[in-house]
């Protein structure tokens, strides 16, 4: 019934640690912070997964979540044929968990992850039937659909695909656009604050 007591207020960081087989935990004060840590391990601190500061702020290094984009080289004149062309990323601002290879997201976990996009298309053609942009995953796919039925070809238009996904553990997601008719002439601009892909784990 009395209050449980660990350490002596002296400036020297405290933990209980959870002595597995396969894997230890710890929980920890880590008075260099000022911050409760969850993580991996004997040692605090060394791979914390979850960390609460004084204020209640509340990371986790290693959520999944990423950012790639473009780096000035544009995917020209992709194809009219109505397929799907896959969007090309040359950068990643940051990828947590390390899970974004081969212009390809791939869960680690099963959950519900945001994932977004934003694309700039050069050379829009009004003879086009239609333009698609999509989020592809391996439970469904997400689509931006225009018809360029506009007075003149457009210089530029910008697509954004935005969705709570759900996806199980090693489901994949990626980007592609479609044309389908006129003339080949569209890019998918190179600029990273145009073009550019994002997503994380939410729950």
């Amino acid at each position: 019934t009395s209050d449980v007591t660990i350490g002596d207020a002296s400036a020297s960081d405290k933990k209980i640690l959870f002595d597995g087989n396969a894997q230890d935990f710890h929980i920890g004060l880590d008075d260099s912070s000022d911050s409760l840590t969850i993580g991996l391990g004997s040692a605090l601190g060394t791979t914390s997964h979850m960390v609460i500061d004084a204020n209640g702020h509340v990371t986790m290094p290693n959520q999944p979540a990423f950012s790639v984009h473009k780096s000035g080289t544009a995917q020209e004149n992709f194809a009219n044929d109505g397929n799907a062309v896959t969007v090309t990323w040359s950068t990643e601002r940051f990828d947590n968990n390390g899970d974004f290879s081969g212009n390809t997201f791939t869960a680690p976990v099963t959950g519900k992850y945001i994932l977004t996009t934003t694309m700039r298309i050069n050379d829009l053609d009004t003879g086009a039937t239609f333009y698609i942009a999509s989020i592809v995953t391996s439970n469904t796919t997400y689509h931006n659909i225009i018809d360029p039925n506009y007075s003149s070809d457009p210089s530029f238009k910008s697509f954004h695909v935005s969705v709570v996904a759900d996806m199980d553990s090693s489901d994949t997601a990626y980007v592609t656009i479609r044309q389908s008719g006129g003339t080949v002439q569209s890019d998918v601009n190179g600029d990273a604050f145009y073009t550019y892909f994002t997503g994380a784990l939410l729950c």
